[in-house]
């Protein structure tokens, strides 16, 4: 199965997901913060990133826009989590460079249906 990076500064959000992703097959990968994220995702590319975007020192946003710029991760898509959903708050994460994006707390089948469309049907059942 796909391998996703979560990329996730509070612990019960990474224990939530990781564990309801993993129960569906995914390989799934934790960063605490966007410097780890981005070192992770660039050493060993997932295929889908979760991406924060209130994270502590370098925020999801900057992390993104990163991202984007790697030639090792610009067709990684990733799609913005954030619990602070203000107007523009869409635009801004794909200005960023995320490929979709999603509200916190996290609706299971809708954001699963997100990443079964950016993976190409890929995801697990």
């Amino acid at each position: 199965m796909p391998k996703i990076l979560i990329v996730e500064d509070n612990e019960m959000n990474r224990d939530m997901l990781s564990r309801r992703l993993a129960k569906r097959g995914y390989d799934v990968a934790i960063a605490v913060d966007g410097e780890q994220g981005l070192a992770m995702a660039r050493s060993a590319p997932p295929a889908l990133i979760l991406m924060d975007m209130s994270l502590p020192g370098l925020d999801g946003w900057e992390a993104t826009r990163q991202l984007k710029a790697l030639p090792e991760t610009r067709a990684v898509p990733v799609i913005a989590l954030t619990a602070h959903a203000m107007a523009g708050d869409r635009e801004k994460a794909i200005a960023a460079g995320c490929d979709d994006f999603d509200t916190k707390p996290v609706d299971l089948p809708r954001l699963l249906a997100k990443i079964d469309a950016l993976l190409g049907g890929a995801a697990a059942p």
